[in-house]
């Protein structure tokens, strides 16, 4: 007998180890029949499924993301050559669009370093769309037939972001100062968070805290029309104030997806990834390489159009009225 052997067979058994998955049978159906209703209503729409590189040669600059990383070491990469696992498909999706790909939909895992909770693993499931010729209304028009086909739930209600505040807070959160956000914050009972100086965090943390969890009690919420400093990589429409073209939708209290009329213009986007790099400085992150293939991708002509990317394991969650994202992934990362 092999060393190898006898030291297998000499070996205790260790029962303390979890192998198990977390999740059961029911979910393992579920996500199948999920997945495959999602296909049919693409499919029928005529809307190509793609697929795209989970390794990519630079990340992400948003100032809230953190990519996880791998290495390459192989030809023409002896000394190694760095990778990041991506936090979504945008990126790529997008280079697809400019080279005239038309509607396209991906179902792709997606990552992200330091999220890990009830509702967060670090490699999730995504569904992210993209309709050309869309504005961010028509996609929000087909996200709610989407949600009425897999949830069962009635047709999607809408708001603007600016009315939430208002009717919450009876704040309008275009014009207030940060001072005057603290104070709603102070006297609704919420302890000032540690070095939180920008006014978009205060506007985060009041939504978190006070509206989020009352959002979509009967019907899924599709929110619009957020602050043009939240525009991310959504087009900005100069009213007074100046909004983001962008969307949020809750359901039962949970955020389950992020859409915008999409940014095409490259100078602009260029401009806002420095400005990322600048807020990632702020914060004491590390600084975060531009992706110049996308910038290229949109000087060379990406069509207008409307995209959103929609958490496939929070809608199982809902579907199935899980309380942990652990009751519908099979292996979270501590049983990976």
């Amino acid at each position: 007998r092999s060393t190898r052997e006898r030291v297998s067979t000499s070996r205790a058994p260790k029962a303390e180890i979890d192998w198990r998955p977390t999740a059961g049978r029911q979910a393992l159906d579920a996500r199948a029949r999920l997945l495959g209703a999602i296909r049919l209503f693409f499919a029928e729409r005529g809307v190509v499924e793609v697929e795209t590189p989970l390794l990519a040669r630079v990340g992400v600059t948003d100032p809230h993301l953190e990519n996880l990383e791998s290495n390459f070491t192989g030809p023409g990469h002896a000394d190694g050559l760095r990778l990041y696992l991506q936090t979504s498909p945008e990126f790529h999706m997008k280079r697809l669009l400019a080279d005239g790909c038309g509607p396209i939909y991906q179902i792709a895992k997606a990552f992200r370093d330091g999220e890990k909770g009830a509702r967060h693993n670090p490699e999730f499931t995504l569904l992210e769309w993209y309709r050309p010729g869309w504005d961010h209304h028509e996609l929000m028009s087909e996200m709610s037939e989407l949600l009425s086909l897999v949830l069962d739930c009635p047709v999607a209600e809408r708001c603007t972001y600016g009315s939430l505040f208002e009717d919450t807070l009876s704040i309008d959160p275009h014009s207030a100062s940060t001072a005057d956000l603290r104070r709603v914050a102070h006297q609704r009972g919420l302890e000032e968070p540690p070095a939180l100086d920008d006014r978009d965090d205060w506007l985060a943390l009041l939504m978190t805290s006070f509206i989020e969890p009352r959002l979509g009690d009967s019907a899924p919420l599709l929110v619009f029309d957020y602050p043009a400093s939240q525009a991310s990589l959504a087009k900005i429409r100069y009213d007074d104030p100046p909004v983001a073209e962008r969307f949020e939708v809750y359901y039962r209290g949970v955020e389950l997806a992020n859409g915008f009329h999409e940014l095409t213009d490259a100078a602009e986007q260029e401009k806002r990834f420095d400005a990322d790099r600048d807020r990632r400085h702020e914060l004491g992150r590390r600084d975060a390489e531009i992706d110049e293939r996308l910038v290229a991708a949109l000087a060379s002509g990406m069509p207008s159009c409307a995209g959103v990317a929609l958490g496939i394991d929070r809608l199982l969650m809902l579907k199935l009225g899980a309380e942990s994202i652990e009751e519908v992934i099979q292996f979270p990362i501590d049983r990976a």
